[in-house]
C-alpha cells in the first residue's frame, strides 16, 4: 500500500507507516513548508463503512475583548454551539457559510438558544459590528477529531477496528485546496502509531 500522502493541497507525508499494522491511537504532527509546528490544524478520520452516529453535545465560542474565544473548533454534525458575549458591549454575530448561514442580532450576555450545526463543512463566523472579530468552524461528520496544540500535535485517540480515511485542514489554506487525504486500517491493537505531516504552505 503506498505510503504518499495523497493531496491536491500540496502536502507531504514525512514519515510512513503500513496500514495493515496500525494501532488504534495514532499521534499526528503538523508542521509548515519550513518546519514549523502548525497550531489549530483539524485532523479527522471517516470510516470507510457505516455510518457515524452524532453525539448530540452543546460547546461554547465565547466573546471576550472583541475577540471569539477559540479561534478555531471541531466539532461533529449535530452539535449545538453557544455564543456567549462576556464582553461590556454588544455584538451582532453571523455566518454567511453555506454549510451553516445563521443570525444573532446585537445582544449582550448569553443567545436564548444555541445554534445547531447540522451539516459537515467549514464555517466562518463574524461580528456585523466588529470587522476584526472572526472565528472557524470545521464541522465533521465524524466523533474521531483533533485539533493540533501549538507543538503541532494532536491524537485520534481509540478508532474502532475498520478503514479511515484520514484528512488534514487547517483555517489558512486557500478554499480551492481539497483536504489531504490518507487510507488507513486500523486493526484495534494497544499502542500508537505516528503520523507526521508537512504542509505545502507557510503558516502566518
Amino acid at each position: 500500500m503506498s505510503k504518499r500522502l495523497q493531496i491536491l493541497a500540496v502536502l507531504t507525508l514525512l514519515s510512513g507507516f503500513s496500514a495493515h499494522a496500525l494501532a488504534e491511537n495514532f499521534l499526528v504532527t503538523v508542521a509548515d513548508n519550513t518546519g514549523t509546528p502548525v497550531a489549530d490544524a483539524i485532523v479527522y478520520a471517516e470510516p470507510s463503512t457505516g455510518t457515524s452516529i452524532a453525539k448530540p453535545t452543546t460547546v461554547d465560542i465565547q466573546q471576550k475583548d472583541r475577540k471569539f474565544i477559540p479561534l478555531v473548533s471541531a466539532v461533529q454534525v449535530g452539535t449545538s454551539i453557544n455564543f456567549p458575549n462576556n464582553d461590556t458591549v454588544r455584538h451582532h454575530v453571523y455566518s454567511f457559510s453555506p454549510a451553516k448561514s445563521f443570525e444573532l442580532k446585537l445582544y449582550a450576555g448569553k443567545p436564548e438558544l444555541p445554534v445547531v450545526f447540522d451539516k459537515a463543512g467549514t464555517v466562518v463566523v463574524g461580528c456585523n459590528i466588529h470587522d476584526q472579530m472572526v472565528a472557524y468552524i470545521k464541522v465533521v461528520d465524524t466523533p474521531y477529531f483533533v485539533k493540533t496544540d501549538a507543538s503541532g500535535k494532536g491524537k485520534l485517540n481509540q478508532l474502532p477496528a475498520g478503514k479511515y480515511t484520514v484528512k488534514v485542514w487547517h483555517y489558512q489554506q486557500m478554499a480551492s485546496v481539497s483536504n489531504a487525504e490518507q487510507i488507513i486500517e486500523s486493526n484495534n491493537k494497544d499502542g500508537e502509531a505516528k503520523i507526521a505531516i508537512k504542509l505545502g504552505f507557510k503558516v502566518n
